[in-house]
């Protein structure tokens, strides 16, 4: 796989492969004309590319083309009943996809370009292939420079829309970085344009709008506060209904179990982080070594410490704290906002105590911690408030 760029700099912190981690990376705010053009051959021929975006990289084919949309679902092994967004150049350009609303343009106006995806009904005329059998089309206007510069070269030989779900397997972490990309399709996709780390880190607010009242289908960047604000009317999240909406389209991202690691997430509430902490501390010899930011070591999950999660409760919307999979003397990896006693031996990345700053760098550390080779990656669940609610999303799909 080739990785391009506008300009070279190195990438630390990534959990790439030695080959991976000796190609160019960098972060970019245009790529250069030759690889452009290349990326432009390659859609008009019905290639499949990798592609950034503010939220994280995409598999970009021409949405008007079934043969390359075909080639994103094999790619990805990605269900045929699920999805795909389609990315467009411009509110103009999308209402030539859907059936255009008032709220529509009022929710483009707001936040396009940027992290949110409109749920609408697709016009009888557009091409079907993104939308998995439904009457209902998903539309998004990317905020990248890369992804504007390239749907600008694209106008002239008529590619309109972008199918461009995220640039994995399907379920897996999702990319944040091009590393990302190639360590986990290689060279299936060909081309990947780097664009540098994704500046939100966590896919796009979904709203649906083609049944009425609008509903928040999957949360993101843009708070459902946001939301309302900009539509004057109450904007509903779908999961606060007690009963399932058997008429809701379906969308990206919204089954039980997705972004997963290969090895087990375990959701933690802060009160059991304290009480395994405290067990390390009472329990730590001379088999455990610091435990500092980024530092390996061996893990010191005793039993005494075992029993100190089980009789913690789960937190809300979690799995149990300590399934019995995990084994004492095994390596765990740790995502919390304090670390662990100084002879702990645990792997552990700090999580950011402010959300933004969290989604931004949480796909980059998921991946970071499942190459560590660990059992388990421990992570400290954030609080249940409403600029948490993506975060907290996420890391509850990926520990199901």
């Amino acid at each position: 796989m080739e990785t391009r760029s506008a300009a070279q700099e190195g990438q630390s912190g990534t959990a790439s492969s030695p080959a991976a981690a000796s190609a160019p990376v960098a972060g970019a705010a245009h790529v250069g004309e030759a690889d452009l053009a290349r990326a432009v051959r390659m859609l008009q021929a019905g290639g499949v590319i990798g592609l950034p975006t503010e939220t994280v990289y995409g598999l970009a084919a021409n949405a008007a083309d079934a043969g390359a949309v075909a080639s994103i679902y094999r790619i990805k092994g990605r269900p045929a009943d699920h999805p795909l967004i389609v990315h467009v150049a411009s509110a103009e350009a999308a209402a030539r996809w859907a059936v255009w609303s008032p709220q529509a343009q009022q929710l483009a106006g707001a936040f396009w370009p940027g992290p949110l995806t409109l749920v609408l009904p697709r016009r009888p005329e557009a091409p079907p292939f993104a939308s998995a059998g439904q009457d209902t089309i998903a539309l998004r206007v990317s905020s990248h420079p890369v992804f504007a510069q390239l749907m600008q070269a694209l106008a002239p030989v008529g590619i309109t829309g972008l199918a461009a779900p995220s640039a994995n397997r399907f379920g897996r972490i999702s990319p944040s970085r091009a590393a990302h990309v190639r360590s986990g399709l290689g060279e299936a996709v060909p081309l990947v344009l780097d664009g540098g780390p994704s500046a939100v880190g966590v896919e796009s607010t979904i709203v649906d709008l083609s049944r009425g009242q609008p509903v928040l289908l999957r949360p993101g960047g843009i708070s459902l506060q946001a939301l309302s604000d900009c539509l004057g009317v109450p904007v509903r999240a779908a999961d606060t209904q007690a009963t399932a909406e058997a008429d809701a389209p379906r969308v990206p991202g919204a089954l039980p179990s997705h972004y997963a690691p290969s090895v087990p997430v375990r959701l933690l509430p802060a009160s059991a982080v304290q009480a395994l902490y405290r067990e390390w501390a009472r329990e730590a010899d001379a088999q455990g070594v610091g435990a500092e930011e980024g530092s390996p070591g061996r893990s010191f999950w005793s039993e005494a410490g075992m029993q100190a999660l089980a009789g913690e409760p789960a937190g809300f919307g979690t799995p149990p704290a300590l399934p019995v999979s995990l084994q004492p003397g095994q390596p765990v990896a740790l995502w919390t906002l304090q670390p662990p006693p100084e002879r702990a031996g645990a792997f552990w990345r700090r999580q950011p105590a402010d959300a933004a700053t969290a989604a931004r760098h949480l796909y980059d550390t998921l991946h970071q911690l499942d190459a560590l080779g660990v059992q388990a990656i421990l992570v400290e669940m954030p609080p249940d408030t409403p600029e948490w609610r993506a975060v907290r999303d996420r890391l509850t799909r990926a520990a199901a």
